[in-house]
């Protein structure tokens, strides 16, 4: 049985990588931003820049609704394309007419259309191309060779040649001159290949602006300011980052509520659609917990701020799918493996076929193998095959949380769809988890009252869900709780104290043969109970059996369509429980549950995640309480409620926000969508380099006469990587 609920917005954090001073979630917040690459999450900067492995832009590490960081990088790689294409143009437009009758050669002496060339180019190369020269220095200066590292050196290669044979054309043989004696220059590749990357980084990045834009939008949510109660009776508005834990706060009919705390006043009915997925509003009166950022209906509420800030819900929610987007998942190691050995091979390549062209090629040799290697340093940029992974997961963790399931790492969402065996606790998790009193059976010689108050004594020392059923079932029969000393809590099995003088014991049958006592008769009435569903404990007093006290909790209402959905996805359902296996089996009963495991105690629950594993299942736990960790620590995903502990939340892989079961289905189907998507950009990546690769090497041109152009190959380049992200991003309308 689980142990007393916490609520999810009490203590939702990630515990591999917690923070001891968790990050701001929004510029309200002021506090230092740190920086990460999507591709290698553990690269952290304290400002924007690249990565030193593999030149990426680094992105925020915790998203936020003010995205001018964001688009520093967006916005200076926009002003470089535009300005690379108004000079590239021009020398596009010189190289094409030289095939065309009037061309500018028989106006413009080729020395000086040369020296043109090269005064439109040279701006485009050194100042629209400076950050790919930057980044390509660093990767040879870290040893970590990547997709600029490849740029530079083709677009290096064709403008250095270009300029020398400008400069002095003296030097070149005639290995490298045209039939009328000219040295061809490649301005024109140079600066269009620098264009075209820089057009695919300006859609890549805002492709990947838009990775976050479901967090972007919960943060948006939050309102700006909040009205709080003075103690004159006065009221007064006072932006967000001023509300302090215990404010007394109002809020007006159709407002946002601007924190997580408690209900004093009022009744309405709240929108929390956006932490649930949920549409029907959920009402809350005094006493109730409402979330920062949900929407008020038509009543006026006034509460108390228990969590501001990087406290509150919301910004725990975005610090887990922060952490989970940087988080890699296994499948990326094909990738990463493949990237280690991937530019040496292509810088290899390039220079085979300069080598195999300047043999054997046609004249000009030496200009055409020129061409060739550029061309394979071009095409072969490893950024798609990079991009295909991060960016999938980036999408679907805030796919996820839109649909109240947070993912705390990537190797969740790959492991979740393999899923066949999932293991669920009772108590909090299948129930409501909020259990009443529901019978009361004296022993002869005593009476309901009297038992019933010696019960309620004894359990207001335990913090234990069903002792809190019983001091409040003695509550509403008028029965006082008087007090217990000597307490002590024996897990597992029960409680024991002392009241006026006497011994009194409360437990379930292991805890009676602990202490010798035999219950008579009340063991076959316990088991009736048992059989409808109760939870039995028994009383003893003195050492005497003294009754029995049956607790019931309430099944959740979502439950039995989440069981059915589940074995509809083909996942044998197993529950686990601390109860009787007659409750537990009344309640397998109820639901079509297909195995029970009853009467464990909770160092027992790991054990038995163990055994479903040692029989080759692919198992996951999802629990409520702190009891549940292990399991969920155990099994191969751990899926915590988001109602229950916060021990629990940092055992589990996944959280589900509202502690509904159907959320494991909504998580299965976004997991195999994701894997999906990821396989479909890793096999694009692959076969684009497999087929790029050769052609850009020439080998068309024996039988098609057909030599790629480095321009066409820049343009390729760019269009693989903005195709992978574009996949990636079609995850946001996929249907859980």
């Amino acid at each position: 049985m689980a142990t007393a609920h916490v609520p999810l917005h009490a203590h939702l954090v990630e515990a591999e990588h917690r923070p001891s001073h968790p990050e701001p979630f929004d510029a309200a917040h002021a506090g230092k931003v740190s920086y990460t690459c999507p591709m290698h999450p553990e690269i952290v900067r304290d400002a924007a820049g690249s990565c030193p492995i593999c030149g990426m832009a680094l992105e925020p590490r915790t998203a936020t609704s003010d995205d001018d960081e964001g688009q520093a990088e967006l916005t200076g790689m926009t002003r470089r394309f535009w300005i690379g294409v108004v000079l590239t143009s021009p020398l596009l437009a010189m190289a094409m007419s030289a095939s065309l009758p009037g061309n500018l050669g028989h106006l413009v002496a080729p020395r000086a259309l040369g020296w043109l060339e090269f005064a439109l180019a040279t701006p485009v190369v050194l100042w629209c191309g400076w950050p790919f020269f930057v980044r390509a220095w660093q990767s040879i200066r870290n040893r970590s060779l990547n997709m600029f590292t490849l740029i530079a050196l083709g677009v290096g290669v064709a403008y250095g040649y270009s300029v020398v044979a400008t400069v002095w054309p003296g030097l070149f043989p005639p290995s490298f001159r045209g039939p009328a004696g000219e040295v061809a220059v490649y301005f024109e590749a140079a600066a269009a290949i620098v264009a075209l990357v820089l057009l695919g980084q300006v859609l890549e990045l805002r492709a990947r602006s838009q990775t976050g834009s479901a967090i972007k939008a919960l943060l948006g949510l939050a309102p700006k300011t909040a009205r709080r109660l003075l103690d004159d009776g006065r009221e007064e508005d006072v932006p967000l980052d001023q509300v302090q834990v215990g404010d007394r706060l109002r809020i007006r009919p159709g407002e946002k509520i601007p924190v997580d705390g408690l209900v004093l006043e009022g009744a309405s009915a709240v929108d929390e659609s956006m932490i649930s997925g949920e549409p029907m509003p959920v009402e809350r009166t005094a006493g109730d917990r409402v979330i920062g950022a949900t929407v008020n209906g038509t009543g006026g509420l006034v509460m108390r701020a228990d969590r501001v800030g990087a406290d509150t819900l919301l910004a725990q929610i975005v610090q887990m799918v922060s952490q989970a987007q940087r988080s890699r998942a296994p499948i990326q190691k094909l990738a990463d493996v493949v990237a280690g050995y991937f530019v040496p091979a292509v810088v290899s390549i390039a220079a085979i076929a300069f080598a195999v062209w300047a043999l054997v090629g046609p004249e000009p040799r030496l200009a055409h193998a020129l061409i060739a290697a550029v061309a394979v340093l071009i095409i072969a940029c490893p950024c798609a095959l990079g991009l295909a992974t991060p960016m999938s997961i980036m999408v679907a963790t805030g796919k996820g949380a839109t649909a109240g399931v947070l993912f705390k790492n990537a190797e969740a969402i790959e492991v979740l769809r393999k899923v066949d065996t999932l293991i669920v606790d009772k108590t909090g998790t299948l129930t409501e988890g909020k259990p009443s009193l529901v019978s009361v059976t004296p022993a002869a010689g005593w009476r309901d009252s009297d038992l019933l108050r010696m019960a309620a004594s004894l359990e207001r020392g335990s913090e234990h869900p069903l002792a809190a059923a019983i001091v409040a079932g003695a509550l509403a029969q008028g029965v006082a709780a008087g007090n217990a000393t000597s307490f002590e809590s024996i897990t597992g099995k029960g409680v024991t104290g002392h009241i006026e003088g006497r011994s009194v014991a409360l437990g379930n049958l292991k805890l009676l043969e602990d202490m010798h006592i035999d219950p008579g008769g009340l063991a076959q009435t316990a088991e009736s109970l048992r059989a409808d569903g109760q939870t039995v404990m028994f009383v003893t007093v003195d050492g005497k059996p003294a009754g029995l006290l049956g607790v019931a909790d309430p099944i959740k209402a979502t439950t039995p369509e989440a069981i059915r959905q589940l074995h509809d996805e083909g996942i044998r359902i197993a529950m686990i429980t601390g109860d009787s296996r007659t409750t537990a089996s009344a309640v397998a009963r109820k639901l079509g549950i297909d195995e029970v495991v009853a009467d464990v105690l909770p160092d027992q629950k790991a054990e038995a995640v163990r055994r479903f594993q040692s029989e080759g299942h692919i198992v996951a736990m999802a629990g409520d309480g702190i009891n549940d960790a292990p399991a969920l620590a155990q099994a191969q995903v751990g899926i915590a409620m988001g109602t229950g502990t916060d021990v629990a939340m940092q055992s589990a892989g996944v959280t589900l926000v509202k502690g509904d079961l159907r959320g494991i289905v909504r998580a299965r189907r976004l997991s195999r969508a994701t894997m999906r998507n990821i396989e479909q950009n890793l096999f694009f990546a692959f076969a684009y380099n497999a087929v790029g690769v050769p052609i850009a090497a020439g080998v068309l041109y024996p039988v098609f006469g057909i030599l790629l152009s480095p321009i066409i190959a820049a343009a390729a380049m760019s269009f693989s990587s903005v195709s992978v992200v574009g996949n990636a991003l079609r995850l946001r309308r996929a249907r859980l």
